[in-house]
């Protein structure tokens, strides 16, 4: 009797496509966890900040409307403060016709190479009942949000 042929398991053909498949889909899974993460984030930092930015727009055009044109000042950004002087600012608020009033209708921040830049809407009253939509551009400076640009 000769000795037997010993069992052998046959060779399993390999599946290179359903690897493939699932690497693919791994990967593509990471990504989208990646770009959720991202979205999130960003949706955060617009949530956050659009109650301090309406506290500053608001803060502003409170100040400018009483009359407190020096407080009204430093809450410009440092952009706008290097091209109008504090004396230049506060003759410039004091020419008829004055802001007797306010009002924000919109708040709208998005993001630009990942700094915050936002923009409110703010319907602005002056003497006489005249009014005027105006959009103000607000900026995040030093952690805290300052009015930027030409307000009226």
């Amino acid at each position: 009797m000769g000795s037997g042929q010993s069992w052998r398991r046959p060779a399993r053909r390999g599946r290179p496509v359903r690897t493939g498949l699932l690497f693919g889909g791994l990967g593509m899974g990471v990504c989208l966890v990646g770009v959720a993460g991202l979205a999130l984030w960003n949706v955060q930092v617009v949530m956050q900040a659009s109650g301090p930015v309406r506290d500053t727009a608001d803060g502003f055009f409170r100040e400018v409307s009483v009359g407190e044109v020096d407080k009204a000042y430093e809450r410009l950004c440092a952009d706008t403060r290097r091209r109008w002087s504090a004396v230049g600012f506060d003759s410039w608020l004091r020419t008829p016709p004055l802001v007797s009033g306010y009002d924000i209708t919109d708040v709208s921040i998005q993001t630009r190479g990942g700094r915050p830049r936002a923009t409110v809407t703010v319907r602005v009253v002056r003497d006489g009942g005249a009014a005027e939509t105006r959009p103000v551009p607000v900026v995040q400076e030093n952690g805290q949000w300052r009015v930027c640009g030409d307000p009226f």
